[in-house]
């Protein structure tokens, strides 16, 4: 027999708040999992709020910092009465995660005013009732003042002593009477939210240009490993370029064990370095470093000498093992056995990865081992790093992304997580959600203008915008995109600018600056992959377009308007293979209009149309833009004519200089 839920009684009921708060923004999914924004910005709140009748409300922001137990309140503005949306915003003083929440409640004296100046603009001849329920209101606040307030008592003395309507309003606001009662507000029906999570993190979290590179191939030897000094060699040239993060794939022990030969091959040959990413021999896993690649200490001078050159080091956070790895003998219990007892290599089919052994995030034994990788990631950020890119994340359990990334970020706030995650949309963001700090995307197959526009607006103004950043890497690896295969290098300039000028943060694979392209064939992977080969590169090779990256990567830091996300806007081109759109800092003080030719193998011409409300204007008249590119200046309006060659010039990158 079911039981029916209790029905409140009314005097239950009508001892509850009138005031009804919703809407709460940002909030993801009602609050159960934190939004993301940016340390040193102010978290904008936005929520709807009201009540029976025609009171008067006033709302707060309430906010808490990272390890603090204190309360502070922000004031929010009834910003659209009709709606009664109210804004605000909290200050995130430090990376970290801070609580809020809004609280709002009836102004008793406020509403008494405006209910007063009713009356007397109506021209109710008497208001002494009405006086004196001011008067009995100024008191009451009298009495929770810390001692006497003197606004307060004049108006009281001014009220009393008003022999018309027209004082007694007059006599309510004397010397700033209303502003001075918000303070003293008993705030006695106060309705306040639960308390929402935002996760703020440091400004490379949101901007930031990417690349990844092989230690082992700065060499000039196939047969010789590059070293750690090697690879603080190439530091300059890539801090010349312009980017902030250098990411290298593992740098641990490499297994011996089906160690993979060329192109992935099953037949391994005597120089063959094998994968990268079949962690661990008989030198050590996860903790340790490819001795070929040198020692420790030298890692550490790596570390330092990238620091000294404002870049920073990513790692690859790889949880898996080659069947070498010391974890194999000494937890076993940590791995997937097939019935015979022999453990499990890694597969997706068709594709076998012999020389990999997963590990089972949920295993009987799973409080050991995901304490074993909370310790790994804990030595590496004790070596200086605190950007790690994760391998196949949507592999594992997302309870245990949550409970390692919360267990990280407590100690060292400042740590990024980037999720490699080519999958289903719902786990991308399910991983966003459990605390992943950027994602890979699909802009790697994102082509055409539709495409592009549709998926540009999903991020940015899509239901993920509270949580999920995007990394838009350009190749990686892994993926050699068909575009790039047949474009030649007119497609690597294109996707560049893409890349980097509609996300705040993107990514290369090192070759990208010369326009390497040759791939398996009728495959979206690198022919002679660096996966399973040492390659050296002449970076100076003729044809390269390392100037066109340091130019892109400059424009980008010197354009707030680049530095965001939400702020893209598509405008009209007439021709489906030129994109244009704007991007505007908060203010208009940067406004850049940016059209890219999408077809690398034709000239492109059409006519773009620039509404006079992308550069925050009401009307329309000439106005000056300059190539940052080429610093060419041109004079627009409304309706302009644009031609690119992708041969000569696949984009332009067009600065407002006067609107």
């Amino acid at each position: 027999m079911s039981r029916s839920k209790r029905v409140k009684s009314p005097a239950e009921l009508s001892s509850a708040s009138s005031i009804v708060i919703e809407a709460v923004s940002p909030s993801v999914d009602a609050g159960r999992y934190p939004a993301k924004r940016t340390a040193g910005r102010p978290c904008e709140v936005e929520a709807t709020a009201f009540r029976d009748g025609h009171s008067v409300l006033r709302a707060v922001a309430l906010s808490r910092a990272p390890g603090k137990t204190a309360w502070r309140e922000t004031p929010m503005e009834l910003v659209n009465p009709g709606l009664d949306l109210w804004r605000g915003a909290f200050p995130l003083d430090e990376p970290g995660r801070h609580l809020y929440a809004v609280e709002a409640w009836t102004d008793r004296y406020a509403s008494w005013l405006a209910d007063l100046k009713k009356r007397v603009e109506g021209g109710q001849p008497d208001v002494r009732s009405e006086a004196l329920e001011g008067i009995s209101i100024l008191r009451e606040a009298l009495s929770r003042a810390r001692g006497a307030d003197k606004t307060v008592e004049a108006a009281v003395r001014a009220l009393d002593a008003a022999r018309s309507p027209a004082e007694a309003l007059a006599a309510a606001s004397v010397g700033g009477a209303p502003e001075v009662m918000r303070g003293l507000d008993s705030r006695t029906d106060a309705a306040r939210t639960p308390k929402f999570e935002v996760v703020a993190d440091r400004p490379l979290a949101r901007f930031g240009a990417w690349y990844e590179f092989f230690p082992r191939s700065q060499t000039s030897d196939p047969r010789r490993s590059g070293t750690f000094r090697d690879a603080e060699a190439r530091l300059p040239d890539i801090a010349r370029m312009g980017f902030d993060v250098v990411y290298l794939p593992p740098i641990h022990p490499v297994g011996r064990t089906a160690r993979k030969g060329r192109n992935n091959s099953l037949e391994c040959g005597p120089d063959d370095p094998g994968s990268p990413w079949a962690i661990g021999n008989e030198h050590g896993g996860h903790t340790a470093v490819e001795p070929s690649l040198g020692a420790l200490e030298d890692f550490d001078r790596f570390v330092s000498a990238a620091r000294k050159l404002s870049l920073e080091v990513a790692l690859d956070f790889a949880v898996q093992c080659s069947p070498d790895h010391p974890w194999v003998k000494e937890h076993p219990e940590w791995f997937l056995h097939r019935p015979d007892g022999t453990i499990k290599y890694a597969e997706n089919p068709p594709k076998k990865y012999q020389d990999i052994y997963p590990l089972d995030f949920s295993t009987a034994a799973r409080e050991g081992l995901w304490r074993e990788m909370l310790q790994v990631m804990r030595f590496w950020i004790g070596h200086g790093v605190k950007i790690f890119r994760v391998d196949n994340p949507h592999t594992k359990p997302l309870a245990f992304w949550r409970w390692l990334i919360t267990e990280v970020q407590s100690r060292d706030p400042e740590v990024v997580f980037l999720a490699e995650a080519f999958t289903r949309p719902p786990v991308m963001h399910a991983l966003a959600k459990a605390g992943f700090t950027q994602s890979y995307t699909y802009f790697t197959w994102r082509n055409t203008k539709r495409e592009l526009t549709e998926y540009l607006q999903e991020l940015a103004d899509g239901p993920g915008r509270d949580y999920f950043r995007p990394n838009f890497f350009a190749n990686t690896p892994d993926i050699l995109s068909p575009i790039l295969q047949t474009g030649g290098p007119p497609a690597f300039r294109m996707r560049l600018i893409l890349a980097a000028t509609l996300s705040p943060s993107y990514g290369v694979y090192s070759g990208f600056e010369l326009c390497e392209n040759a791939a398996l064939p009728g495959r979206e992977e690198y022919l002679d992959s660096e996966k399973y080969q040492i390659k050296p590169r002449d970076w100076d090779k003729p044809g390269n377009i390392k100037g066109l990256v340091a130019a892109v990567n400059r424009i980008r830091r010197e354009n707030p308007a680049l530095q965001e996300l939400s702020n893209v806007r598509f405008l009209p081109a007439d021709n489906e293979n030129i994109l244009f759109f704007s991007k505007s800092a908060p203010d208009r003080s940067n406004v850049l209009l940016v059209a890219v030719n999408l077809d690398p193998l034709r000239p492109q011409a059409c006519t773009v149309t620039v509404p006079p409300d992308a550069l925050g204007r009401p009307g329309w008249r000439e106005f000056r833009v300059k190539d940052l590119l080429d610093g060419q200046v041109y004079r627009w309006g409304e309706r302009n004519y644009v031609r690119l060659d992708p041969a000569v010039r696949p984009a332009h990158i067009l600065r407002v200089e006067d609107a």
